[in-house]
């Protein structure tokens, strides 16, 4: 039977404590543990570094335990290794790791600089649950380390990287890649520590699927975003009758005299997604040229004040949208609160927030009768709940709070739902700092949840969960798609809008 994925799994220090706490409860050894990590991440470096020296910085506890199984092994392949312990007290355990490497001869150093000759130096200094700020002598080996030309190989984590929140601990190391052990740790996707983090990767050693269940819950309230999780939330599998009217009609709410691009990027969002048909509500004076850059949507002139929505036409009839978009380049002067009264699921986004922030958002969203999928950058989500602070968690209170699904824009977004789950996406690019961007979302995620709704596979509620969830992955891997064919300066956000078709065709 195979083992199911541990990539979704996602601990604070405190969760990984228990769960290894549990595996030694239950009859493994810790040193037998820490003898299988260690030739786990040695077979690593020997893959990654075939040749030259390796430099090995041992810490006092486990993780430097770990650090010297590696120097261990390597050596004992035919590796040049050297040891630096820079501290004393060390752990039994490690201390036994550390004359055993002494009995075999394996040359040690009593300071950081004679590493500058190594090929690449394997960080071992400090795991998770680090909680006291690095100072002195250790700081200052940091800090050389950082300034060397030598590539860094961290375990676990950069050692002064807080586990929990990806903080740094007075210093810490900037490492080339990182090898995560056993379950990714919440630091992994805390913008803090991504200048940190390099390439990561997951080193399993087996820790037992009970263990992790049983201390995380199954499902965890707290998941990273997979790519299976995110190709499973795309409404993919189309009915062969199907027509337009059968998979979605979105209408898009968006622009201004002085935001029009806005519009725009929204639009090809949304046509990007497949929906079946796109009505494109803009101020008339933008009807005509929106007609010529959308010319796949119905476009719709709205009444109109200094550049602005100020109403809905008269004809406009709402009920035969299956889900509103709106939010893109409206400007604050835009009349949208009357659409909050609407039965119909809603994408808000960008001005859609900031006028919302100033009208009770808490109360106007619980009292909508049909789902609400919130996307603000940290900004926007500060001003519409302003006591919530920026903690990982706070858009899971905001989602329980309102009755919304949110997506938190940030380094790695978030998705949190009312029922309490929070995903995390764990790859983007910094490409996706262009404005315009987040309009693109906005418009995909309308489609999508206009096509979801349509199914009848799910509740409402919780086809809004997957068109939040599928979008910002989807998004995210257009935006690494074009990166990788472009540079990070080359993603515009129509090159953006482009590459999502040809980014989820090469991920099928």
């Amino acid at each position: 039977m195979t083992r199911p994925s541990i990539e979704p799994f996602l601990v604070t220090a405190a969760q990984m404590r228990q769960i290894e706490s549990r595996t030694f409860a239950a009859g493994m050894p810790v040193a037998a543990l820490m003898e299988k990590v260690g030739q786990l991440i040695a077979a690593r470096i020997q893959t990654a570094y075939p040749d030259g020296q390796i430099g090995i910085l041992a810490g006092p506890g486990h993780n430097g335990g770990d650090a010297l199984v590696v120097a261990r092994a390597l050596f004992l392949q035919g590796r040049q290794v050297q040891i630096y312990v820079p501290l004393t007290g060390l752990k039994p355990l490690t201390d036994q790791h550390r004359q055993y490497a002494t009995h075999l001869g394996v040359p040690t150093v009593e300071q950081v600089e004679p590493l500058k000759y190594c090929a690449v130096i394997v960080d071992g200094l400090f795991g998770f649950g680090l909680t006291r700020p690095i100072e002195g002598s250790l700081a200052a080996d940091i800090d050389w380390l950082n300034r060397s030309e030598v590539p860094v190989v961290s375990i676990d984590l950069p050692s002064g990287i807080h586990t929990d929140t990806g903080a740094v601990m007075g210093t810490a190391v900037r490492s080339h890649r990182t090898l995560c052990l056993g379950l990714w740790k919440q630091a992994f996707v805390q913008a803090a520590a991504l200048p940190y983090l390099g390439e990561s990767e997951l080193i399993d050693f087996g820790l037992p699927l009970a263990d992790i269940q049983a201390e995380l819950g199954q499902p965890p309230t707290i998941q990273r975003l997979t790519p299976a999780a995110g190709l499973a939330a795309l409404p993919l599998d189309r009915d062969p009758t199907a027509h337009k009217y059968k998979v979605g009609h979105l209408l898009l709410m968006a622009g201004s005299r002085t935001y029009a691009g806005a519009a725009i990027l929204a639009a090809q969002g949304a046509k990007a997604s497949g929906v079946g048909m796109v009505t494109l509500a803009v101020p008339e004076s933008l009807r005509l040229m929106l007609v010529t850059q959308s010319p796949e949507a119905l476009v719709i002139g709205c009444p109109e004040q200094d550049g602005a929505i100020s109403g809905l036409p008269d004809t406009l009839t709402l009920d035969k949208y299956d889900a509103i978009a709106l939010g893109p380049g409206l400007t604050t002067q835009a009349a949208i609160l009357s659409l909050l009264a609407a039965p119909i699921p809603l994408v808000i986004d960008a001005d859609g927030l900031n006028i919302l922030a100033a009208h009770a958002p808490v109360e106007r969203l619980r009292q909508r009768s049909a789902p609400t999928l919130l996307t603000p950058h940290p900004g926007e989500f500060q001003r519409l709940f302003p006591d919530l602070g920026e903690a990982l968690a706070v858009a899971q209170t905001a989602a329980e709070l309102t009755g919304a699904t949110i997506i938190l824009k940030r380094a790695r977004s978030a998705i949190a739902t009312p029922e309490g789950m929070l995903w995390i996406n764990p790859d983007s690019t910094p490409a996706l700092a262009r404005g315009g961007s987040g309009d693109v979302l906005t418009g995909l995620a309308g489609g999508l949840l206009a096509q979801l709704l349509t199914s009848q596979q799910l509740t409402a509620q919780a086809s809004t969960a997957q068109a939040a969830i599928g979008a910002v992955w989807w998004h995210a891997q257009a935006a690494l798609y074009a990166h990788q064919r472009s540079t990070v300066l080359g993603v515009d956000p129509l090159t953006l809008a482009a590459a999502l078709s040809p980014a989820l065709r090469s991920l099928r």
